[in-house]
């Protein structure tokens, strides 16, 4: 209590960290559904030619629905933080941990459906390139863990902030 500082808790500290739920969530689904989007174009495509292989292919969807799991997580820790009146210390790590668990899920997602749709052509026509195309698939996955790691690491030391008095 006695590093309480009025200004350190001002009323639009909690605008931040709302932002950082909605922006967690939002890049993730938006990352998830391209990938989905992406990948399952060729998946449909190249099950026209092997309906054998289709469930095989389908990993590519999956993973990418994975990246709007990393942003729920994300958000739930958020919202589970958000006050009324909160410092602003904290609602600055929120909207940053929010933006990079998003912003890595958008672009893991958007590498997913890249690498998905042209892996699964490829291994639909040789299948031996299958198991490149999970390793990079893999690779690219991490990316959004990355994004999920780094976040959460962030919205802990949020938790160390300023005390605010209403």
């Amino acid at each position: 209590m006695a590093d309480y500082n009025p200004d350190r808790c001002p009323v639009y500290a909690s605008f931040f960290g709302a932002m950082g739920c909605a922006a967690s969530i939002i890049f993730t689904v938006f990352g998830a559904s391209y990938g989905t989007a992406k990948s399952s174009g060729a998946i449909f495509s190249s099950g026209v030619l092997r309906p054998d292989r289709l469930m095989q292919n389908a990993i590519c969807a999956i993973m990418a629905q994975i990246l709007g799991i990393y942003g729920f997580v994300a958000s739930s820790i958020i919202s589970g933080d958000l006050k009324e009146k909160m410092p602003l210390f904290q609602g600055f790590l929120q909207l940053g941990a929010g933006i990079t668990v998003g912003l890595c899920g958008l672009a893991a997602g958007f590498s997913i459906g890249i690498v998905g749709d042209a892996g699964v052509r490829a291994s639909t026509q040789q299948p031996r390139l299958y198991v490149g195309m999970v390793l990079i698939l893999i690779f690219a996955e991490v990316l959004g863990l990355y994004g999920v790691v780094i976040s959460i690491m962030m919205l802990t030391s949020s938790r160390d902030a300023t005390t605010c008095i209403y």
